[in-house]
């Protein structure tokens, strides 16, 4: 039985998380900040939008403080991954850790820092950060999982069970790669875009009518990635290109992360997202000129705020 979770990372996904299963389990926190934890200590975790709930959760800055779980909800930013796992590296070797963030690779991150049980897992979730201890549960879908290496299915399959009893949507796989390359595919091709047009992810991305529609862009950028899919011997579980089209459906715009990265001028995922799936292209030796063009734009948006930061400095 797990009784006791932990959430690693309190973003968005991780907060909504921490916020659902409190009122099913016991549940710690490791923030990034102290002022994160000492807030969500003294005021507890408040989900609106979807669900109305008022939670109460235990929240730590430093993985010593924390108390033993049986499950560790690994729901950092990419840029926070190897810290997060390495300040982990010795610690409860009796949990089983569930990696939540997209692209590729996160599992062998946090291989390399301990003996952990680990689970794979994507997830559609998404809200908006209104305070440390406030975020508004936006879009209610699901996370997908699956057992990485010799991980029981039946693990996986109680995990799921428990995401479900909080009130989200999980659905388990016996192999998660077809679907966490869906996901794969879709984000490199949504993130990038919205990154570097500005667009919100609506209906811009599934337009093809006129040969100035974004949507041709978009549909070459899946057929790219639905290439390198079928040269790693992946059948997707759902085509990228039709969950794009539906998702611009629902009738209201969402901001991807790496957006929101951008116009905040943090570091983007874009490496463990778009990168990700460029390495694997040219590991089987499949062209992928639009998302290499992609992913090297975004890089030259992130230097070109560092360079802006610099230059002010120099003329202060």
């Amino acid at each position: 039985m797990i009784e006791r979770v932990c959430v690693i990372g309190a973003g968005v996904i991780g907060s909504l998380y921490a916020g659902h299963l409190a009122q099913v389990v016991d549940v710690s926190v490791l923030t990034r900040r102290r002022e994160h934890a000492d807030a969500l200590n003294r005021d507890g975790l408040r989900v609106t939008g979807r669900s109305d709930i008022e939670a109460h959760v235990t929240a730590a800055a430093d993985p010593e403080e924390l108390q033993s779980f049986d499950l560790g909800i690994v729901a950092t930013k990419a840029n926070g991954l190897e810290d997060a796992a390495r300040s982990l590296a010795g610690r409860f070797p009796e949990a089983t850790l569930m990696t939540t963030l997209n692209g590729l690779g996160a599992e062998e991150v946090v291989r390399a820092h301990g003996d952990w049980r680990l689970v794979s897992a994507v997830t559609f979730m998404s809200g908006t950060k209104h305070a440390d201890t406030e975020v508004e549960y936006i879009l209610d879908t699901a996370t997908w999982m699956g057992p990485y290496e010799d991980t029981p299915l039946e693990r996986v399959e109680e995990i799921g069970e428990l995401i479900r009893r909080a009130g989200l949507l999980a659905e388990v796989f016996a192999d998660l790669r077809p679907a966490q390359w869906s996901k794969l595919i879709f984000n490199a091709t949504v993130n990038s875009v919205a990154a570097l047009t500005g667009l919100p992810h609506d209906a811009h991305f599934a337009a093809e009518e006129a040969p100035s529609d974004l949507g041709h862009l978009v549909h070459d950028l899946v057929d790219e990635g639905k290439a390198v899919a079928t040269a790693a011997g992946v059948e997707l579980y759902e085509d990228p290109w039709e969950m794009n089209v539906l998702a611009t459906r629902r009738g209201s715009a969402h901001y991807p992360s790496m957006l929101e990265d951008v116009e905040a001028h943090r570091a983007t995922e874009i490496d463990l997202i778009t990168g990700s799936l460029v390495r694997e292209a040219e590991r089987h030796g499949v062209p992928v000129p639009l998302h290499t063009a992609l992913y090297r734009l975004v890089k030259a948006r992130e230097e070109s705020w560092t360079e802006s930061t610099s230059r002010a400095h120099q003329e202060a």
